[in-house]
């Protein structure tokens, strides 16, 4: 672990080229990683095109046209077309990928699995997933042996998703074979992603190569043998969240979810509630290995708040720096990358008049790095969230779960989720990162390491 630094401390980035030598540095690599597709222009305008492609492609930065493009009164601006493709074989028309009506009967009927009352609850599950990490981790400690910090963030937070979901923890070789099949999955469409970016007209969809039907098979096998546990003659014995969702019924027609819709949207509870947390905490505990001063901050106000004692749900909304560590985490590394959108009709957008077709890509990762919006977007800076700061942040400028009334529905479930894993695990280790400088983020669907990150774990103090 690094000693505090007194210069700013700017954690890894893409740099940014011109638009033609970008697509060339994209095509080489050949590893599906959107942001090195990303011109300079894209961090600089507050919407234009980008690129070159047969398709016209937008970057929309502007905090206003965003709120536009996302809240979509008119139903004029669906999730795009490729990104439907993309996750169709995992998510089925799900709430993740659906739009207009359909979109907002799901949404009405999946909310109340989210309440406060619902959160409170869960907690409890939560702490015990990390309760098991821990202990795991302190044999890690004692050995020395070095692992997979995004292998290791996955499974723990794919376990606290089963057990807040389902009521069951996670084993081991499930959380594994997921995590494989994701990684398979993700790497795959990338690729795809980029070719059809640039050849392939609007609205086409190509067949999905063998090897991404085949993860999404796997995947899917998992999460419906979670599901049909749930779905016996007594459903009322289960108090989680899937139960939740199953018991949900639409109010105006009184249907509920069928088991196809509810293996779609558990499977994005699952995907989405594990797989984006994970990559964010990916990032912070990265950083926590780099950054001594932070880890020491982190210390000092979880001592401050929940002394040696267990960190209770009510003391995490009082770990205002810790939770302040994961927002501007996300800030730098959103988990999900980009937000398309894909216009129905030729609409006028603020200064430029958009095309049937045109992609809109709305990038949490560009907004959050513009140097409009933000002071040294490119710096770690936790405080920049802190109450006495809270003025310099521009609405709409912040948007890792999204904006508007898509905004992601377990949004509090994830910052909940994190601040205590953050907590707990801060205040017990030191992370040592292997190889800490050459670490590189890519983008596929989420925001990733280009490599798994190799790390060590010791007691803190020792």
């Amino acid at each position: 672990m690094s000693t505090e630094q007194s210069s700013p401390y700017r954690p890894p980035r893409p740099h940014a080229l011109a638009a033609i030598p970008a697509l060339f540095r994209a095509v080489l690599r050949g590893d599906g990683d959107l942001l090195s597709l990303l011109p300079a222009k894209a961090y600089r305008v507050p919407i234009g095109t980008i690129g070159y492609s047969r398709r016209s492609i937008y970057i929309v930065n502007d905090p206003d046209l965003v709120r536009t493009v996302l809240a979509d009164p008119g139903d004029v601006y669906p999730k795009a077309d490729i990104m439907v493709a993309a996750l169709e074989p995992l998510v089925g028309d799900s709430i993740f990928v659906s739009s207009g009506a359909k979109w907002r009967r799901q949404r009405r009927m999946i909310d109340p699995a989210f309440s406060h009352m619902r959160l409170n609850r869960a907690f409890v599950s939560m702490a015990a997933a990390v309760d098991d990490r821990e202990r795991q981790l302190d044999a890690l400690a004692a050995s020395g042996e070095p692992f997979s910090l995004d292998l290791a963030m996955s499974s723990l937070t794919a376990d606290i998703i089963c057990r807040t979901v389902f009521s069951t923890s996670l084993e081991s070789q499930t959380a594994r074979d997921v995590f494989d099949a994701f990684t398979r999955f993700e790497r795959s469409v990338a690729q795809v992603q980029i070719r059809r970016l640039i050849t392939d007209p609007a609205f086409t969809s190509p067949p999905q190569a063998p090897e991404v039907l085949e993860a999404c098979a796997r995947i899917r096998g998992h999460l419906g043998s979670l599901l049909d546990t749930h779905l016996g003659d007594d459903p009322a014995r289960f108090d989680d969240i899937a139960a939740a969702v199953i018991s949900a019924r639409d109010l105006e027609s009184g249907a509920a979810f069928t088991r196809d819709e509810l293996l779609d949207e558990l499977g994005v509870m699952f995907l989405a509630g594990h797989e984006t947390t994970a990559s964010g905490l990916t990032w912070a505990f990265y950083i926590l290995g780099m950054q001594a001063g932070v880890l020491g901050r982190i210390r000092a106000e979880v001592d401050a708040v929940c002394g040696d004692g267990p960190v209770e749900f009510e003391q995490v909304r009082r770990l205002n720096y810790v939770r302040n560590v994961f927002r501007e985490t996300l800030r730098l590394y959103p988990p999900i990358t980009f937000l398309p959108r894909v216009a129905l009709g030729k609409q006028r957008l603020g200064p430029c008049t958009v095309k049937r077709g045109a992609l809109l890509m709305v990038s949490p990762w560009t907004i959050h790095r513009h140097r409009r919006y933000w002071r040294d977007p490119d710096v770690f800076d936790p405080d920049r969230f802190s109450a006495e700061r809270e003025d310099e942040i521009i609405p709409g400028t912040w948007l890792p779960f999204g904006l508007g009334p898509r905004v992601c529905v377990g949004a509090g479930f994830a910052q909940t989720e994190a601040t205590l894993i953050l907590a707990r695990l801060a205040r017990r280790f030191d992370f040592h990162v292997e190889d800490g400088e050459r670490v590189r983020p890519v983008a596929r669907l989420t925001t990733r390491p280009a490599e798994e990150i190799r790390c060590r774990v010791s007691r803190r103090g020792a």
